[in-house]
Parts: C-alpha cells; structure tokens; sequence
C-alpha cells in the first residue's frame, strides 16, 4: 500500500469536515476521527520514548514495531467495514494482537509481583512509556465509542489491540526501572507534605 504525499495542505478540511479512507466525508468531531486521531497521538508519544528514552536496540525494536501497528491501526479505523469493496481495505490482524501478548509474557518474566498500583516515574524511558500507555489507553476509549457510534461498520480489532498495547507499555515501563517500580502508598504522601509558613 503505497502513499504518496505530494501536497500536504490542500483546504478541504477548512470547512470542518475531512475524508475516510473510503472518499467519504465526516465531521472532524466523528467519533472514527478521534479513534485514528488518538493512535496518531499515542504513535508520537512512543517517538518521543525512543527519542529521548534513551532504549536498547531491542526495546527500539518492539516500539518500531509498534508505531508501524498503529499505523495499520489508524488505516482501518478509517475505512468503514463495507461488503465488496473497491479496493482491499488495510486491517489489524489477529496476528498483531498475538504478537503483543507474547511480548507480554516476555516482558514480564522476572519482574516481581505487584501488591500496589505503581506511580509513573522512575527512570526517563519507564515514564515516557507510562505517558504512551496513558495515551493508548484514551485511543482504546475512542476505538470502542466508533465501534458503539457506527456498529459493525468498524472492525473491532483495533479496539483489541490498543487495549493488549496498553497492558504491554505497562509491563514494559516496569521492566525499564531496574532498581524496581515506584509503589503507590494511599494516603502515605500526605505526611511528607512540607508544612505551610505562617
């Protein structure tokens, strides 16, 4: 599937509408929009791990990996499920989805066992990864609101996969703070609040 990007500004959208995958037009507020617009978004917070991050040649890898999936993410969140189609439309396997929780069971061997929720931080690399998890998270959200909005119209497998993402970039982030995971303590960081002069 080749993508020619000649022209990057082209003012049909000045009207507040866009186009599919399909040649349709929708409102920029559409529900598909904000799912494909919201892997986008988590696609540039995983750019932002590598860049800055500072990963291993295998972590960079597996978030290459990754950011390629969002993009097929992204395709087939905006070309509508349609019987005979013109042209075969780019769909999230259930092999993408595989591929992650296998990098899960990876990821997760040897990390100790949790008995708190755990507060982003750490090193830089496991925080960045917590922003993109986040992120991934607020793109999951949006996937299954244009899978409720459109129906059967939508492949729900990009839903999937960002939900098996998100449990990844969190296994992940644990494994990237190696002098273990920053637990949190409820109500414990109240005491540690530097009292106010008077």
């Amino acid at each position: 599937m080749a993508v020619h990007l000649t022209r990057i500004y082209t003012r049909t959208g000045d009207d507040g509408s866009t186009g599919l995958s399909d040649f349709s037009r929708v409102s920029k507020n559409d529900a598909r929009l904000q799912a494909y617009a919201d892997c986008d978004e988590a696609n540039a917070a995983l750019g932002v791990a590598i860049a800055l991050g500072n990963p291993g040649p295998e972590i960079v890898a597996v978030l290459r990996q990754i950011q390629n999936d969002l993009f097929d993410a992204g395709a087939d969140l905006s070309t509508p499920v349609a019987e005979n189609p013109e042209y075969p439309p780019l769909r999230v396997p259930q092999e993408y989805i595989d591929r992650l929780e296998g990098w899960c069971d990876r990821f997760n061997e040897g990390l100790a066992p949790l008995n708190s929720f755990i507060l982003p931080g750490g090193t830089a690399l496991s925080a960045l990864l917590h922003v993109a998890r986040t992120v991934t998270r607020r793109a999951e959200r949006s996937a299954w609101a244009a899978v409720e909005e459109y129906g059967d119209s939508v492949n729900v497998l990009p839903a999937k996969y960002l939900n098996r993402l998100s449990d990844l970039l969190f296994i992940m982030s644990r494994a990237a703070n190696p002098d273990g995971d920053v637990l949190w303590k409820p109500g414990g960081g109240q005491a540690d609040q530097p009292k106010e002069e008077r």
